[in-house]
């Protein structure tokens, strides 16, 4: 991972240099100086480099996911990595290399390192803006972290997470040493102990206008999805409560315009913390006014007459089929992969349920419901009737698919696939290609990227078994 650090480090070096002024410049003596944030105010602009680095997940879950569909003159337009991806193959990056669901993370992981390497040697992390700084570079660095295991280890196992890969976790900014993977308790350890300290520094407030800077409400609601993937439900509702308990805002869909190519804004009232799927996969999930993905009819088939929500996420495209809109980011063609209030609903809804309480889980699930439905779509008007469950099983098996209707095309799905399936929902994927039909059986080691073959070839890291 040196030759990758190393990169970045330039990288950022000629960042911080575009952003000072020329007297700036001049005013500088050695070279060594020019480079290094000083002020509290420099190191959040690194922090704040959301056009190059910061607030991006990986794309490699969502190739892989089952949320859509691509023709074969599409997938033969795609790259080696987009097509092996889609179809699920053992050898995914056959030649291709900086990949950027490994490359971009690690990137933030550099520049969040930078800045806590940087506050502590400047004795700057004690000040009010400097122990805010240092929250904010923390919480980059867990959601960094955490967006690596998603797409790089097996789903966490309680039984096996002290065996199982983990992540390298690099904890400075030093590139002279290499870093070995951890343990996937190891990796989790260190996230949630991240998230943990980032709490008691970042401020309780929503920060309205600045969605690309995290809250105490983004730590607890970050929380709440790790801890659901964990299957932890305890823990993972606990902190849908502490989020919710900050900020529960739900916008109503029938204010949301049916028609518009873009529904949301940058500030919608519902998103906590904004991040987006990294600058590439064009060929397969970009949501181009000619789309080449094409939302899955078993998807499609899931919203009843009145939801609201297959008019506000989808269009028609010229070929009958249906593409995605431009989701919560509200601007770009890049799909929203970060946190909002209508996810931490969903998960206090599953969470409760499986503890036993219906009354709870299902009183929350609804709450979000009713503000997805359009009594007028039919006639008669149809009002929103409450969903019901008599057991465990009914209710969670509800509320699952409501959060693949609610959460379509966020990075999630595959992350569920998997969790789900260590539950035992037996979901198998599969695709139909030129006549070949291609599967992916519950629990397959292919659930599993493998680390791309340049790093694997520098760092000599433990590659994963497909």
């Amino acid at each position: 991972m040196r030759h990758l650090i190393s990169s970045i480090y330039f990288g950022c070096t000629l960042i911080f240099l575009a952003s000072c002024s020329k007297s700036d410049f001049l005013d500088k003596k050695p070279i060594s100086n020019i480079v290094q944030p000083k002020t509290v105010a420099e190191f959040q602009q690194l922090l704040s480099n959301t056009d190059f680095v910061m607030n991006y997940t990986g794309g490699l879950a969502q190739i892989g996911s089952d949320d859509y569909f691509i023709t074969y003159a599409d997938y033969q337009t795609a790259t080696m990595t987009e097509r092996n991806a889609y179809i699920w193959s053992k050898d995914i990056y056959q030649g291709d290399v900086t990949i950027p669901d490994w490359n971009k993370l690690y990137a933030q992981v550099f520049y969040a390192n930078s800045v806590l390497n940087g506050l502590k040697e400047t004795a700057l992390e004690n000040s009010t803006e400097g122990q805010f700084t240092k929250g904010w570079a923390l919480f980059l660095r867990a959601f960094a972290f955490y967006d690596l295991t998603r797409t790089f280890c097996k789903p966490y196992d309680e039984n096996t997470s002290s065996t199982d890969l983990g992540i390298p976790l690099r904890l400075s900014a030093d590139i002279d040493y290499t870093e070995r993977r951890s343990t996937l308790k190891q990796t989790f350890d260190q996230i949630l102990a991240d998230l943990k300290l980032c709490a008691t520094l970042l401020p309780p407030e929503r920060p309205a206008t600045n969605l690309d800077r995290p809250s105490q409400i983004a730590v607890y609601a970050l929380l709440a999805r790790i801890y659901l993937d964990m299957r932890n439900y305890e823990q993972a509702e606990s902190n849908a409560d502490k989020c919710l308990s900050l900020y529960n805002t739900l916008i109503d869909y029938n204010t949301v315009s049916l028609t518009a190519s873009n529904p949301f804004n940058i500030t919608n009232a519902e998103l906590i913390f904004r991040s987006t799927q990294v600058l590439d996969y064009t060929a397969l999930t970009i949501n181009t006014p000619g789309t080449k993905s094409k939302v899955s009819p078993e998807l499609l088939a899931l919203y009843a007459k009145n939801d609201i929500r297959k008019s506000v996420y989808f269009r028609l495209l010229s070929d009958g089929n249906y593409g995605k809109k431009i989701g919560y980011n509200g601007q770009g063609f890049f799909h929203f992969t970060g946190l909002a209030t209508d996810e931490v609903y969903l998960i206090k809804a599953e969470c409760a349920v499986r503890r036993g309480d219906l009354s709870t889980g299902m009183d929350r699930l609804n709450q979000l419901l009713v503000k997805r439905w359009n009594p007028n779509a039919s006639v008669p008007a149809e009002p929103f009737q409450n969903i019901t469950a008599s057991t465990i099983q009914d209710a969670v098996s509800k509320i699952i698919v409501e959060r693949r209707k609610e959460l379509v095309w966020r990075g999630l799905r595959w992350q569920d696939i998997k969790r789900l399936n260590k539950e035992g929902a037996n979901i198998t994927l599969t695709r139909i290609l030129n006549g070949v039909t291609y599967t992916l059986p519950a629990n397959d080691p292919r659930y599993v990227y493998p680390i791309p073959d340049d790093e694997i070839a520098f760092s000599g890291l433990l590659q994963n078994i497909r």
